[in-house]
């Protein structure tokens, strides 16, 4: 368990913890107001409160699975690079053999045919990925799909039979104070179920992944939990477990489970045979409402999404969006900040229209707007860096919307990018990454790849370079 920056929030050695791998920092988690739902009861005898999970565990259990990913790591010899014992030994490499590294999480059968569900840093870099079945049966299995920006991933298993498996529940009907249970393997101990309510809905800002938007449950889960199973009173997966906080690196009663609708949205992607899950693109930049944005506008309350950009020719500008606009809700359901826009338009899916109540000029009103799939980056906006000089190594684009989606950068973003950095490059070795923005180079603004190209061309005693990274400029000379 690495360390990580502090949130004031939970108090000064918080941590956020992805459950079996990385850690992340948070921020303030806002609170959202639900409608309960008058069907629901209490326990009204001290019959009723002596029920047991034990009927639901065993309808459920054996649609959670062990995932075991493995991946080889060539062993460097401390004497590798030493200019003096390369030069002695003749350039020869001292390296022992491979080491296997391993990682263990959960995953949740979603299809009979043996279609699986994980957390992607569960399997990330993985070589192999076995899954091992309640019953004991092991099998090797097939990635179908892993994306990073919703920490997710896909995988198949053949079987020879039909698996028990858990079907998605509509995680838009799930309301705090509903109980759960939460399924999986934490420490490599083996299956373990623990019970809890769902504590909050909607947290947004946790920092777990780029889609913060997660069901918050008290329900007891700890690392090796990643990819396990939050199920409902009535047997279906509320969520995929994914993270908790923790001062301790033990479970002390929050974690966090990406919901099932978001994963509904993943597998069907999945189902359809890419092995790519696409955000829609709807042209158009977003920023939170805050209070003296609010006062400004005259809302009682700061919610919604600020639109702060539009793109010219895009769904957002053809449905009618102006920039000044505040999205108030998305096909009836109330937008508290941009993270939760997000969610909605990706679990919406591409191609389908959603109406939008926004606050326009001090007037409310409702457009639609037909979510795109984003354009596929052009070949000739595109450069690979070679020769003498810093950025050798790196290939480069002119941002476009589906850039944009794939380096995860916000909507509205222009300039040219850095998509891809060679290992041992030049631009590995002074720390380039994807993503990063080349802004400037000595003194010169960067706005396409002819501009680059130009750049690149001369050949100074210094280099100078403005990278943008995060929001922030990194400057750096290099000779």
């Amino acid at each position: 368990m690495g360390s990580v920056s502090r949130s004031s929030t939970i108090g000064a050695s918080a941590r956020a913890i992805l459950l079996g791998a990385a850690v992340f920092s948070a921020t303030a988690l806002p609170v959202y107001a639900q409608t309960a739902d008058t069907t629901k009861q209490v326990p009204e005898s001290r019959t009723e409160a002596q029920l047991s999970f034990a009927p639901l565990v065993k309808q459920t259990a054996g649609a959670v699975v062990n995932v075991y990913a493995a991946h080889s790591v060539q062993q460097r010899s401390p004497f590798a690079g030493d200019p003096f014992f390369e030069q002695f030994f003749g350039g020869r490499q001292f390296s022992g053999p491979p080491r296997v590294q391993s990682s263990l999480g959960s995953g949740v059968i979603v299809d009979g045919s043996g279609i699986i569900v994980t957390n992607n840093h569960v399997i990330r870099d993985a070589d192999t990925v076995k899954i091992a079945l309640s019953d004991g049966r092991e099998f090797e299995s097939k990635v179908l799909l892993k994306d990073e920006s919703t920490d997710l991933a896909i995988l198949k298993i053949d079987a020879g039979e039909p698996l028990p498996s858990l079907k998605l529940a509509d995680s838009d009907k799930v309301e705090v104070g509903d109980l759960v249970l939460a399924i999986g393997n934490p420490f490599g101990v083996g299956q373990t179920v623990t019970s809890g309510i769902v504590s909050a809905q909607a947290r947004t800002r946790v920092g777990i992944s780029d889609f913060d938007f997660f069901i918050q449950t008290d329900a007891a889960i700890n690392p090796g939990n990643s990819g396990g199973a939050l199920i409902g009173m009535d047997g279906e997966l509320v969520g995929v477990n994914t993270a908790i906080f923790s001062k301790s690196g033990g479970s002390v009663g929050i974690g966090f489970a990406i919901p099932a609708n978001m994963v509904r949205a993943v597998v069907d992607t999945a189902k359809g045979g890419a092995d790519t899950f696409e955000r829609p693109y709807i042209g158009a930049a977003f920023q939170n409402v805050t209070a003296d944005v609010a006062e400004s506008l005259g809302m009682r309350q700061p919610y919604g999404a600020l639109v702060t950009d539009i793109t010219k020719g895009g769904p957002a500008d053809k449905g009618g969006l102006q920039v000044g606009d505040v999205v108030l809700n998305v096909d009836g359901v109330r937008i508290e900040n941009p993270d939760g826009l997000g969610y909605r338009m990706t679990t919406a899916g591409i191609g389908k229209t959603v109406k939008f109540d926004i606050l326009s000029r001090s007037k409310e009103k409702s457009v639609s707007v037909t979510l795109q799939k984003p354009d596929p980056d052009s070949a000739d906006n595109k450069l690979m860096i070679q020769g003498k000089n810093p950025l050798s190594g790196a290939l480069v684009l002119k941002l476009s919307p589906a850039s944009l989606a794939r380096l995860r950068l916000p909507e509205g973003t222009d300039g040219v990018a850095v998509d891809k950095v060679y290992p041992n490059s030049p631009a590995a070795r002074i720390g380039l990454q994807p993503g990063d923005i080349i802004r400037g180079i000595n003194g010169t603004s960067i706005d396409s790849i002819a501009d680059l190209s130009k750049a690149m061309s001369t050949n100074p005693v210094l280099w100078r370079f403005e990278f943008e990274r995060g929001g922030a400029i990194i400057r750096q000379i290099i000779r």
